[in-house]
């Protein structure tokens, strides 16, 4: 008996019926049936069928004789399936990677519950990627088995299908089957989810949902939207006879034992959800009659008076109508009315957004100009660092050499409304665009940063402004992302380099660098060879100085850290590939370094809101695979706390470095990212450690030891003397003193002085030196 069986109706998806297959019959999870319903396709998808059921045996095609319509393929394939979960899946759709696994893992974890509710992300045909917007609602709802009644919230979540594990038993037990219809989801879900006594929740992205831009019935202008009504009027039928039953068990003998008087206790009781149910129906129904591609123009004054109609059918006249609903009290004509008035609102409020942007933005450029009539304030800084997200990165370590060696200049950050509640305490700022925001603006004398400053910002004579980077480029930067079209996709290459123009100084920490950002933006700057002020804590860390950090993530003492960071793709719309499986990695770790070895995962900040935590890494931190650090806001720390990094194209090779400790390069689609986005240099050809260029080679060099050995050693000495050179654990009190101050440098050391790296001291490298 398999664990899954995954029912696949199949109707005109010829074209994605292959991947669709592909995904379930490729999951590292293999033990599973396939039970594939042709239900009368046309297009031939019914030979593909037989084609994969001949080369694999957990393949079952069933043919219907003629086309019933995805909620009766699906009744049709029930009756033959032998696994413990059942799951369906439409044929245009995916699992995605490590799915089942996850399903599985979560299934035992959770004692086989009723039903496992996982989440999905929406692929849509022009490549873009959307995590439902409801996600949140999984991790709210805790590790523990409950019913309805406990999290009724979960009801929130779409009324599909195949965002669930169903318990075959349970199925059975209870009759459940799809009525006929477009809408057959709804009277599906709510039965099986008022019915299920255990409910559990799995914050995972199991389904990528393809969106077409053609071809979905659900998306098709026609009267068949009218049958959204028909099955509401099942899940009420449901809810009436399950009232019915309850009414008579209580009127009868009171036999049963204790559990199931523990399983009927947690089940709703039925005329509780009446009010929840009408609602969620008058929502559902509105939303469709909103849509301009849903219910026909001739049949929209229909559809309304049916919704209204079915919305008092079932509200008692105690029961108080949602402000929002209070519109199906109303006629067509008041409804039309008062929907015309919102879209008139709608582009008003638009209209009017946009004027009063462009207003604040006059209003600040006059504050601007009537401040730049004032003197520039000389102990004035501005400070901004990664899109305005806080006190981090190489600004983060001038501010407080700034605050140590000129604690009379004031600096003040910029950051963005969200991240003020973790900015660190005593820190002064405000938030981009806000009047006192553009009022520092005019009169600061120093900007220090590594953003764009913003391009109404005037350069002021006698200002400085110092830009830090955002570390050694490898990949393709500023003007040079001119030849490569998709990855300059949304950049504003010629309004970058304009605001380029401003900078006086760029911070680098080697000659490479100086080189790629003369080259990258043509502008007036002078290249200051400073080393990087954010690596001062990584040249100067003593053998304990990731001690704290360990300690706060729930790293055990005597363990060997993995530090993952990947970088995103271009050639991805959203950036996130998935190159590896992070369980099984964790896992073959466990044989090639032992128990006493922990992953942690650091995604790069741009991916941290997306889907791509959703793919899998939030669930195993939850389950203490690995640990999830994307949202620790300090990679210094990480790379602290670490004894290995594992990396691809990420520019935090060039700062670990500094640590002398063993780097990983997984280099399996070079080629792809470096004809997509664009490389400086061939960081196979010259790396800072052992290269692997597949999941295999990358989990043999853990195996083998190979990834700490003498080689490694050697490829980590010349990567550091190249790229690391003008790293010697002073620069942010060298930009303070020389910038800032005005102190003269007196002396530029010859190549090749670099010293220890885990000294107590600093090291001197190659690079300008205060005496």
């Amino acid at each position: 008996m398999p664990r899954f069986s995954v029912i696949v109706p199949v109707f005109e998806v010829r074209g994605f019926l292959r991947e669709c297959l592909d995904s379930v019959l490729e999951q590292s999870y293999r033990d599973l049936e396939v039970i594939a319903v042709d239900d009368c396709s046309p297009d031939g998808g019914g030979a593909i069928l037989d084609a994969y059921a001949a080369r694999d045996p957990r393949v079952r095609v069933l043919h219907l004789p003629a086309n019933v319509g995805p909620g009766r393929a699906r009744n049709a394939g029930l009756p033959y399936a032998a696994g413990d979960f059942v799951l369906f899946l439409d044929g245009d759709d995916t699992l995605t990677p490590g799915a089942l696994r996850a399903l599985a893992d979560r299934l035992d974890e959770a004692g086989d519950p009723d039903v496992l509710v996982f989440d999905h992300v929406r692929a849509y045909w022009w490549g873009g990627m959307r995590r439902d917007a409801l996600a949140h609602l999984l991790t709210a709802a805790g590790e523990d088995t409950f019913a309805v009644s406990e999290h009724p919230e979960i009801l929130e979540l779409p009324t599909v299908v195949w965002n669930k594990a169903y318990r075959r038993e349970f199925i059975e037990a209870h009759g459940f089957r799809f009525p006929p219809g477009h809408y057959e989801d709804t009277p599906w879900t709510f039965p099986v989810l008022f019915g299920a006594a255990r409910i559990a929740v799995l914050d995972r992205i199991c389904v990528s949902y393809r969106q077409r831009r053609r071809g979905n019935i659900l998306s098709t202008v026609s009267r068949q939207h009218f049958d959204v009504h028909d099955q509401y009027e099942r899940v009420f039928d449901f809810l009436d006879s399950r009232a019915e039953t309850a009414r008579t068990q209580t009127a009868g003998p009171q036999t049963a034992g204790p559990q199931a008087a523990r399983t009927q206790a947690a089940r709703p009781e039925p005329a509780n959800w009446r009010p929840y149910l009408r609602n969620r129906m008058a929502k559902h129904c509105l939303d469709i009659l909103d849509e301009p591609d849903r219910v026909p123009a001739g049949d929209r004054a229909e559809f309304f008076r049916r919704t209204a109609g079915l919305y008092r059918k079932y509200r008692s006249d105690d029961d108080p109508v949602a402000p929002e609903y209070r519109v199906l009290d109303g006629g067509w004509a008041a409804y039309r009315a008062r929907r015309g008035a919102g879209r008139i609102r709608g582009a008003l409020g638009v209209r009017g957004e946009r004027l009063r942007a462009a207003g604040a933005g006059l209003i600040g450029r006059g504050w601007s100009l009537a401040h730049e009539r004032l003197p520039l304030d000389p102990n004035l800084a501005l400070y901004s660092a990664f899109s305005h997200r806080g006190v981090l990165g190489d600004p983060a370590a001038v501010y407080q050499a700034a605050r140590d060696l000129a604690p009379h200049i004031r600096g003040v950050w910029v950051v963005r409304p969200e991240r003020v509640a973790a900015l660190p305490p005593g820190v002064e700022y405000v938030t981009p665009g806000s009047p006192e925001q553009l009022r520092l603006a005019a009169r600061a004398t120093y900007f220090v940063g590594n953003v764009d400053w913003p391009g109404a910002l005037t350069k002021r004579p006698g200002s400085v402004h110092i830009h830090t980077h955002q570390g050694t480029p490898l990949k393709f930067m500023g003007a040079d992302l001119l030849h490569k079209p998709g990855a300059r996709l949304g950049v504003d290459v010629p309004g970058m380099l304009r605001r380029a123009d401003r900078w006086d100084h760029s911070l680098v920490a080697n000659r490479h660098s100086e080189l790629v950002w003369s080259r990258a933006y043509p502008c007036g700057f002078t290249s200051l060879r400073t080393g990087s002020p954010r690596n001062d804590v990584l040249v100067n860390a003593g053998p304990d100085s990731g001690a704290s950090v360990r300690e706060r993530l729930g790293i055990p003492a005597g363990h060997t850290v993995v530090l993952y960071a990947p970088t995103p793709r271009d050639y991805r719309r959203g950036g996130h590939v998935e190159r590896f499986d992070l369980a099984r990695f964790a896992a073959d770790l466990r044989s090639g370094l032992g128990e006493a070895h922990t992953l942690v995962v650091r995604l790069h900040p741009s991916l941290a809101d997306g889907p791509a935590r959703g793919s899998g890494l939030a669930e195993l931190h939850r389950r203490g695979v690995v640990v999830d650090a994307t949202d620790e806001p300090h990679v210094e720390e990480l790379m602290l706390a670490s004894d290995v990094l594992v990396t691809d194209y990420s520019a935090l090779m060039f700062d670990y470095a500094n640590l002398d400790r063993p780097i990983v390069i997984h280099a399996d689609d070079r080629e792809a990212f470096a004809v997509s986005r664009g490389m400086y240099l061939d960081i196979t050809a010259d790396p800072p450690g052992h290269v692997s260029r597949s999941y295999r080679e990358l989990a043999w060099l853990f195996d083998s030891g190979q990834w700490r050995d003498t080689e490694s050693a050697r490829l980590r000495v010349g990567f550091r003397e190249r790229y690391c050179e003008f790293d010697d654990g002073r620069a942010a009190e060298r930009v303070v003193r020389t910038l800032m101050l005005g102190e003269r440098v007196l002396t530029v050391p010859a190549p090749g002085s670099a010293g220890s790296p885990t000294s107590a001291g600093p090291v001197t490298r190659t690079g300008l030196v205060l005496s």
